[in-house]
């Protein structure tokens, strides 16, 4: 889109039958009744007030802003976030929150006055949080995203989602002290389109498509030459087996990095491809169930940390936009973290319907007689894995891809980093600088602000 202002054209590879990656909206029919879904919701939030005026430019009023509704669900009752004092004091009880305060001060003078060095997630939080809080819901909820253990996680992990956050931070926050300090904004209302916010990018793909730009869906490359400094040549089969050899002047690309260094030829040295694959990949099971149901809960989320319960998340389209359901109906999505070798990767939709059933009918959420569709979705590659040795090996790769002069590589998947749509926006910006200017951006800075990932305004809608 940037680049397409300043006249210069693009050709988009998508290996999807629909763009958006990871943010596009599905359109699911049950019967005459079309319901939609993010593949996970998406809330937008940035610090970045262009990309909130790039995004009115686009969707105008569909772009409409929600109030937040979050909690978490923890040994059998509900916490809601942000956090509620008295609810929060009420559910722990006195003793277990007097423990709590009694941590946090044993752990600020072990990580604060005597300098305990912080070597994992786990010291991490146990340094801002305390042990019994650390255990209570972060340290279980990390552990069954990563599936490894806390002590295995790096550090980078809460630096860069939770950093300036802790006891403190949550507490002053709940009591109502410390004004427009600490976590605030966006924990309670976002911007969402009207129906779903894969409409972001399908608006693009229209523009770009209107200009003269090709968007080519259902098309995927299958090797990528270069001469050790340019990619020369790319060939991208499409949905019919044919190949079609480009010769593009930059290759801005978002392909999961361990698996675009197998596309390269010539492949890359043995000692790059050595660290590529120790980088490992969470991927993520979704079911998808309409019901012949109002509603379910009032939640935008809930969250799951406790592990007995094979679920992380559930969300409810409804609560983002009623456009996302046929009135007098809801529909309800359910989150799994595994690996790809793992089980419930593997299971059938009427299996994971099977192993979902019992908690929500135990909860009183719906019976098997209100669901009226099931629907099983499977993503790789969803969330890269933070362990100990990721910076090091993603160090080696990055060094040598670098060296690729015309290629930029963006996005979660392409520089295998946690990020959210905003910054995969920002991403794309910062390359059409890149070939605009012919000059290089760090990308690693996106996203890297050493405060609460969650901070961030809420801009004020132009009128």
């Amino acid at each position: 889109m940037e680049l397409s202002r300043k006249g210069r054209n693009s050709i988009v590879i998508e290996k999807d039958g629909q763009i958006g990656g990871l943010a596009k909206t599905l359109r699911i029919k049950n019967g005459d009744d079309e319901y939609l879904t993010d593949i996970g919701p998406h809330r937008f939030f940035s610090k970045n007030q262009y990309l909130y005026d790039f995004i009115e430019d686009l969707l105008h009023e569909e772009w409409r802003l929600v109030p937040r509704q979050t909690r978490q669900f923890i040994d059998g009752k509900f916490y809601d976030y942000p956090v509620k004092a008295m609810q929060t004091f009420k559910n722990i009880g006195f003793w277990k929150s007097l423990r709590i305060m009694i941590d946090y001060v044993r752990a600020r003078t072990a990580y604060g006055l005597f300098k305990k060095p912080m070597e994992t997630f786990e010291d991490y939080v146990v340094a801002n949080f305390g042990r019994t809080l650390a255990e209570f819901s972060m340290i279980n909820y990390s552990e069954k995203i990563w599936g490894i253990p806390a002590a295995q996680i790096h550090p980078d992990w809460a630096r860069q989602r939770i950093s300036g956050l802790n006891l403190w931070s949550v507490f002053a926050k709940a009591i109502g002290l410390g004004g427009k300090k600490g976590p605030k904004s966006l924990v309670d209302q976002f911007y969402y389109p009207q129906f779903g916010t894969g409409r972001i990018y399908e608006e693009i793909g229209k523009h770009l498509v209107d200009e003269g730009n090709e968007i080519h869906v259902a098309s995927e490359p299958v090797a990528v030459r270069h001469d050790g400094k340019r990619i020369t040549e790319v060939d991208v089969k499409d949905k019919d087996g044919n190949v079609r050899t480009y010769r593009p002047d930059h290759l801005v690309e978002s392909v999961p990095l361990t698996r675009f260094l197998h596309l390269l030829d010539p492949p890359p040295p043995p000692e790059v491809l050595e660290a590529a694959g120790g980088l490992k990949w969470r991927a993520q099971v979704y079911l998808f169930l309409t019901l012949e149901k109002e509603t379910v809960t009032p939640d935008n989320w809930i969250y799951f940390p406790n592990k007995d319960i094979p679920f992380g998340r559930t969300s409810e389209m409804k609560n983002f936009s009623k456009d996302m359901c046929p009135p007098g109906k809801t529909s309800f999505f359910v989150e799994f973290f595994a690996f790809e070798e793992e089980p419930i990767y593997s299971m059938s939709k009427e299996e994971v319907f099977d192993l979902v059933m019992p908690y929500f009918e135990e909860w009183g959420y719906f019976t098997r007689d209100e669901v009226s569709s099931v629907h099983l979705i499977k993503r790789p590659c969803v969330y890269p894995v933070y362990d100990l040795e990721y910076d090091v090996r993603l160090g080696k790769v990055r060094d040598w891809l670098d060296g690729i002069e015309n290629l930029i590589y963006v996005g979660r998947p392409g520089r295998f980093r946690y990020t959210n749509q905003d910054h995969s926006l920002e991403m794309g910006i910062l390359a059409s600088r890149m070939i605009l200017e012919g000059r290089k951006y760090d990308l690693d800075t996106i996203g890297s602000e050493n405060e609460y990932f969650e901070k961030g305004p809420i801009y004020e809608k132009r009128i």
